[in-house]
């Protein structure tokens, strides 16, 4: 008898084709599974996107948020301060500025110390006597502060010296002079002018006498001073002005100004939105680019019936509907304000859902009530971000929701890792059931043929009978 090598040789039973066609039936409700399965997670990643655009609408909103302790109008308070002749000095300011307009008149400029050693030395000669000593101090004391610098054996040289004190960064910079005839000299000057940059020398230092080397000399009267550190002149509104050196910083509240060079001049000082119009940009596309998303993924398309991937979601429409009233319900601290809502100051939705800014409002707004519209921005601005903060709270709704679907994710996953076992169990099934009917057939037909060719054999023998 013929072997069968294959199921449905023998027989003509596609066995493969009908356990194929039996399978996808039964892998219907496994296509179902996996199909939740990868909604859920597109779902994930749809609240992700909603996560990053609320961080990013978080930290705008926080930079429109008054710092603790402090008003609106202090936090966001900025100055700037131009002068007509900026040769004569340059001028900073904080948020104490007041503006207005200022006369600046300098005489004189602060000078720096100068001081040089009383001797001169050969290019790399010893300068210092270091006795039985293996190290001396050399102290540099400015105002009150006084800077000790050890000196060893390595460093006796006017180098040495020098880079020693440059190194210590005690107020003063060292440097080397060569005269005429080769002899070298250390150079000190005061790093800042002004009588309260003066400083003196002392320490265990001595200094060798070239003209007497038994006889070293002290580092207090080692030092010659060749230039007496002097004060800046300055008259500010025909006022003289008390300086220490060539920084003027407590004259005007909030102006610091550096002096460069003597004349008269005019100082003004007027209010700057730059930096808070700037934050306003930035809190508006950070809230545009959030709108964007959420339109996005909640959108329907009537055309193909078909929904974005968080059309109709809850999580969507709670913080679509939290950012909504952040923006739109009146803050109570603005109950009694000049400007209540913010469309007072130039920021209106548009009739997409988007924000926009009124430059040529706001600019009006605050310069008609600064204090207001600070008021108006700060409350804003805190309202947000205490929203934008509980949504991304991790018992916020983004992270509740997430945990749901990464549950039931799981949870679809142990049902898919069932549902495939028993799919491997039912074709096996099936594959044994179609195997042994194939088997079963083949041999029916193979015993169908034999007794037919007996039955011709005898009705021919019959016949020749």
């Amino acid at each position: 008898m013929a072997t069968i090598s294959s199921a449905g040789v023998g027989s003509g039973i596609n066995v493969e084709s009908l356990v194929s066609s039996l399978m996808s039936v039964e892998k219907q409700p496994l296509t179902k599974l996996q199909a939740q399965q990868t909604s859920y997670q597109s779902k994930i990643s749809a609240l992700g996107t909603l996560k990053s655009g609320l961080s990013a609408l978080q930290t705008a909103a926080k930079a429109l948020t008054p710092a603790t302790g402090s008003t609106a109008t202090a936090s966001f308070s900025a100055y700037k301060a131009s002068l007509a002749d900026s040769t004569i000095a340059t001028a900073t300011t904080t948020n104490a500025a007041v503006a207005g307009s200022y006369s600046l008149e300098v005489t004189a400029l602060a000078t720096s110390q100068r001081l040089a050693l009383g001797k001169t030395y050969a290019p790399g000669a010893a300068v210092l006597d270091f006795g039985s000593d293996s190290t001396r101090t050399l102290t540099i004391t400015k105002g009150s502060t006084a800077t000790n610098i050890t000196l060893d054996t390595s460093q006796n040289s006017l180098a040495g010296v020098r880079d020693a004190i440059n190194k210590a960064e005690a107020g003063v910079s060292a440097s080397i002079v060569t005269d005429t005839s080769g002899k070298q000299n250390l150079l000190l000057t005061a790093t800042t002018g002004g009588t309260a940059n003066a400083v003196s020398i002392s320490g265990t230092a001595e200094f060798i006498d070239p003209a007497a080397s038994g006889s070293p000399i002290a580092a207090a009267s080692a030092f010659t001073q060749t230039q007496a550190a002097t004060d800046a002149a300055v008259k500010i509104q025909g006022v003289s002005i008390a300086t220490s050196g060539n920084t003027i910083s407590n004259a005007i509240d909030g102006i610091t100004l550096e002096l460069a060079k003597t004349g008269t001049t005019t100082l003004t000082v007027a209010r700057d939105n730059t930096d808070l119009k700037s934050k306003l940009d930035s809190f508006v596309s950070a809230y545009n680019s959030l709108n964007t998303s959420i339109k996005s993924l909640g959108a329907y398309n009537a055309a193909t019936k078909t929904g974005a991937v968080l059309n109709g979601d809850s999580t969507l429409r709670s913080i679509q509907s939290q950012l909504r009233s952040a923006l739109t319900s009146v803050p109570g601290s603005l109950s009694g304000a000049s400007y209540k809502v913010l469309s007072d100051i130039g920021i209106a939705f548009q009739s997409d859902g988007s924000l926009k800014i009124d430059s040529t409002k706001f600019d009006k707004a605050a310069s008609t009530n600064f204090s207001a519209t600070a008021a108006a921005i700060g409350a804003y601005g805190s309202a947000l971000k205490t929203t934008t903060t509980n949504l991304l709270a991790s018992n916020g709704v983004i992270a509740s929701r997430t945990d749901g679907l990464n549950s039931s994710i799981k949870s679809i996953g142990n049902q898919i890792d069932a549902f495939e076992t028993r799919l491997t169990a039912v074709e096996k099934t099936y594959r044994a059931k179609f195997t042994a009917l194939d088997t079963t057939m083949t041999s029916m037909s193979t015993t169908s043929s034999y007794l037919s060719q007996q039955l011709t054999l005898l009705s021919n023998m019959t016949s020749n009978a």
